[in-house]
C-alpha cells in the first residue's frame, strides 16, 4: 500500500479538502486571535478560564444540533453520487426548517439559563460570571450559525466546499471586527470584555448566514437543485436527517462534555492550571480544525462513491487522506514539541501560563499525531452511515478511559499527570476505527 499518498486520489482529495481546511482554519486563527484579545484583558487567567468554560459551554448546547450538517451532508453527497440532483434540494429544504425550530429554542435556553448551567463546571465565582455573561450573548447568533450549518452541509454534500471558505472568511472578519469593537470598548461601542467576544462572534454568524442565502439564488445552483421552486417538507427526507445526525450529535456533545469536565478537572487542580489548559486547547485547534477539513472530503467522496456504487474506490479515498491527513499532523507535532514557548507566546503574554503550559502543550503535540487518521476513519464510517458505532466508539475512548485516567493521574502528578491521559484516549479511538474500517459490515448500510 505504501505510506507516501497517490498523485492521482490526492488531487482530487485536496481540491475538496483545501477549501475546507482554509475555512476551519480561519475559525481556528480567529478563535486565537479571539483568545489572545481576552489574554490581554486585566486578569487575564480568570478571563482566559472562564473563555475556555464559555467556548466548551456554546458548543455544547450548539453541537448536539449543529450536526444537522454531517445529516445533509451525506444524504446530500448519496444524491449527488446517483445524478439525483432535485432530491438533494429537497434534503436542504428540509433541513432548513429543522434549523430554524432547533436554532430559536437552543438560543432561548441558553439566553436565560446560561448561569445555571455554568456554575456546575467552575468553583470560582468569578470565573462561573464572566462565562455566563459570554454564553448569554453568543446564544443570540445560534439560529443564524444553525442555517448557515444547513447550507454548509449542502454544498460539502455536492463538493463546493470553497463556498463554506468564502462564508468563513466573511463570517470571522465580522467576528474579529466586533470582538476587538466590543470587548475594549472602542468609539460609540462600550467595553464589555470577554462578554463582548459573545458579541462578535454572534453577529459574525449573522453575516455568514446572509452569505450563505445570497450564493444559493445563484442560477448555476438554483436551477440545478432547484431548492426553493417548491418548498416541500418531507418527513422520509426529516426523518433520515435525524436518523443519521443523533448519534453525531451524542458524540459531539460527548467530546465537549468530556473536554468542559477535563477544564473542570484542570480548575480543581488550580485557575492557574485551568487557564494553562485553556490555551493548549486552543493551540491544538492548529491541528484538530484541519483533519476536520480533510474529513469533510472524506465524507463527500466516500457518499459519492457509495452512492454510484463504487466500494473500492470508497476504500481507497479513505486510506489515501488518512495518509494525507497523518503528514499534516506529524509536522504540527513537531512545532509544538520543538517550539512550545512560542506557540504559546502567540496566544498570551502571561509569562505564568506559558510556563504552566510548556510541558502539556509538547505531551499534546505527541499525542495529536494519531488523531488525523482517526478522524478520517471516523468520517469514513459516518459517510457510509455507521454513525452509532462511531458514538459508541467514543463514548468507550473519551468516557470510560480518558476522563477517568485524567482525574486520577491529575490528583497524583498535577496538570501533566492530567494530560498523560490524551495519548491513550486517541490511540484506542484511532485503532477502534480501523478496526471497523476493514470490515465489509460498513459498505452495504442504506443512506
Amino acid at each position: 500500500m505504501g505510506f507516501i499518498p497517490k498523485r492521482e486520489y490526492s488531487n482530487r482529495i485536496l481540491k475538496i479538502a483545501i477549501p475546507a481546511i482554509a475555512g476551519m482554519s480561519i475559525q481556528m486563527i480567529v478563535s486565537i486571535v479571539e483568545t489572545a484579545m481576552v489574554g490581554r484583558l486585566h486578569n487575564a487567567a480568570i478571563s482566559l478560564a472562564a473563555m475556555g468554560l464559555g467556548v466548551l459551554a456554546t458548543w455544547v448546547l450548539t453541537s448536539f444540533f449543529s450536526s444537522l450538517a454531517t445529516g445533509t451532508h451525506i444524504l446530500v453527497a448519496r444524491r449527488y453520487g446517483e445524478h439525483n440532483y432535485k432530491e438533494a434540494g429537497v434534503v436542504l429544504n428540509n433541513s432548513l426548517v429543522l434549523s430554524v425550530l432547533v436554532g430559536i429554542i437552543i438560543a432561548l435556553l441558553g439566553y436565560y439559563y446560561a448561569h445555571e448551567f455554568i456554575r456546575f463546571f467552575s468553583a470560582d465565582d468569578t470565573v462561573s460570571r464572566e462565562a455566563a455573561e459570554y454564553i448569554k450573548y453568543r446564544s443570540l447568533g445560534i439560529p443564524f450559525f444553525l442555517l448557515a450549518v444547513s447550507y454548509r452541509g449542502f454544498f460539502y454534500g455536492i463538493g463546493q466546499t470553497k463556498i463554506f471558505m468564502f462564508s468563513a472568511f466573511i463570517t470571522y472578519f465580522f467576528n474579529i471586527l466586533f470582538d476587538y469593537f466590543f470587548i475594549y470598548g472602542i468609539a460609540l461601542f462600550p467595553a464589555m470584555g470577554l462578554a463582548g467576544a459573545g458579541v462578535g462572534a454572534s453577529l459574525g454568524m449573522f453575516m455568514g448566514f446572509l452569505f450563505f442565502v445570497g450564493v444559493t439564488f445563484l442560477q448555476e445552483y438554483r436551477k440545478k437543485y432547484r431548492y426553493y421552486n417548491v418548498f416541500n417538507i418531507h418527513w422520509k427526507y426529516l426523518q433520515q436527517i435525524v436518523r443519521i445526525s443523533l448519534p453525531v450529535s451524542f458524540q459531539n456533545v460527548l467530546i465537549l462534555l468530556g473536554f468542559l469536565l477535563f477544564v473542570a478537572i484542570a480548575g480543581v487542580l488550580g485557575t492557574l492550571s485551568q487557564a494553562a489548559t485553556q490555551v493548549v486547547i486552543t493551540s491544538l485547534f492548529v491541528s484538530f480544525m484541519p483533519c476536520f477539513g480533510f474529513g469533510v472530503a472524506t465524507q463527500t467522496l466516500v457518499g459519492n462513491a457509495l452512492g454510484n456504487n463504487k466500494v473500492h474506490e470508497a476504500r481507497i479515498y479513505t486510506i489515501e487522506t488518512a495518509k494525507l491527513t497523518t503528514l499534516y499532523t506529524f509536522a504540527l507535532g513537531l512545532i509544538y514539541v520543538l517550539f512550545p514557548d512560542i506557540v504559546l507566546s502567540v496566544i498570551t503574554t502571561d509569562e505564568k501560563v506559558i510556563q504552566h503550559a510548556h510541558t502539556i502543550l509538547q505531551l499534546a503535540g505527541i499525542a495529536q499525531i494519531l488523531y488525523g487518521s482517526g478522524i478520517i476513519f471516523a468520517n469514513a464510517l459516518q459517510a457510509a452511515g455507521a454513525t452509532f458505532y462511531v458514538m459508541n466508539i467514543e463514548i468507550l475512548s473519551h468516557w470510560i478511559l480518558f476522563l477517568p485516567l485524567a482525574y486520577f493521574l491529575g490528583v497524583q502528578y498535577d496538570i501533566v499527570g492530567a494530560w498523560m491521559s490524551l495519548p491513550i484516549y486517541i490511540i484506542v479511538y484511532t485503532v477502534l476505527g480501523y478496526i471497523k474500517f476493514r470490515s465489509n459490515s460498513w459498505t452495504s448500510l442504506k443512506v
